[in-house]
């Protein structure tokens, strides 16, 4: 199946499903003689994880990477390294009554059609439980980008959004909540509605913002591969992503063109960044900032209808342990696709002159 790399140079190829043995990858192209905090890899996979509070599915998964490559020594040695999250707290019964048929906004119906073939279990490849790799690979990136920082946060869950901008938010609070916003006020707020969403067997989708801080001037491949364009399309790779937008996004089309130009300081600065730190494509030096878009998780603990693999309707209901917001979570996902698409232009940055 055709898909399943990202990146140009610092490449990541995953694997595995959601209810196989296990998840993982191969991450090429990372640079030799990194010295990899494995504790710190880990940590950012259990941001992730299932099962780490009362709003999250309930999954019980250590989540614990093993290497098997491309590290000697503590260090990277250049060569691909590879590596597996075993998978042990399957619960593939779950997801028999849907063996014949199809969850509405799921990928089900897709990949029975384009494969003529699925794995119903969990939704195999097609479930969220793929992005592990990603994260395991966005850490490494991360520490590949030591002077750079990925701040991700959750702004919105439904109608409640975080107004103030990320400049007046203490973002060191984001990991003291089980939602992951800074504003604990609202945190609180977010949690309790959440937690409402669950107990009628629905879910609501929500918003994580994020910021990108001591980008160097430079980086972006015009005409095609702009450094908006690349996170765009990581962001959107995402499962239940459903927009992105950088700098001021769609709220920029209220203002006049006099407002919203960035105008510079003598040291190349600007004094606005309404362009989220990317002009041409290029990043410019100033920070990048965006907002990412997840829409509701498919899957309700209710009743509904839907067709079987005959076209017939049947009557099923939701079962099995899910996200009744997915937002929390990705959070780690959100800096991991952003770590490895600066990792990547990073490298690709080099190549341009001596």
């Amino acid at each position: 199946m055709a898909g399943n790399t990202f990146g140009n140079l610092f490449k990541l190829t995953s694997f595995g499903e959601s209810h196989g043995v296990a998840i993982g990858g191969v991450l090429d192209g990372c640079p030799a003689g990194i010295e990899l905090d494995v504790e710190a890899i880990q940590k950012e996979l259990d941001r992730r994880k299932p099962g780490q509070s009362a709003i999250v599915t309930q999954r019980k998964e250590p989540d614990t990477v093993s290497f098997y490559s491309g590290v000697f020594e503590g260090k990277t040695t250049g060569t691909p390294i590879g590596f597996a999250i075993h998978n042990t707290n399957q619960k593939s019964h779950d997801y028999t009554h849907i063996k014949e048929s199809y969850r509405p906004s799921h990928a089900d119906y897709v990949y029975d059609k384009k494969y003529g073939f699925r794995d119903y279990r969990g939704g195999g490849r097609s479930s969220a439980r793929e992005t592990a790799s990603r994260v395991v690979a966005g850490a490494i990136a991360k520490q590949f980008l030591s002077n750079i920082k990925i701040n991700a946060y959750v702004s919105q869950v439904g109608d409640m959004r975080l107004d103030k901008p990320y400049q007046e938010l203490d973002l060191g609070l984001t990991e003291s909540n089980a939602v992951r916003c800074p504003d604990l006020d609202m945190a609180a707020k977010m949690e309790t509605y959440i937690k409402e969403i669950r107990k009628e067997g629905d879910t609501i989708g929500g918003i994580v913002s994020c910021v990108i801080q001591n980008v160097p001037v430079g980086l972006g491949e015009p005409v095609f591969d702009k450094l908006h364009a690349a996170l765009g399309m990581a962001m959107l790779s995402i499962n239940a992503v459903k927009g992105f937008e950088y700098g001021s996004g769609f709220e920029g089309v209220k203002m006049k063109g006099s407002e919203h130009n960035d105008q510079y300081n003598s040291d190349g600065s600007t004094k606005t960044n309404y362009s989220g730190g990317i002009q041409g494509g290029i990043s410019n030096g100033m920070d990048i900032y965006f907002n990412v878009a997840f829409k509701p998780v498919a899957t309700v603990i209710q009743g509904y209808e839907t067709i079987d693999k005959q076209g017939n309707m049947v009557k099923t209901q939701g079962k099995g342990r899910h996200d009744p917001c997915v937002v929390p979570r990705a959070v780690p996902i959100v800096e991991a696709m952003a770590a490895l698409v600066l990792a990547d232009y990073t490298l690709l940055n080099r190549t341009i002159k001596l």
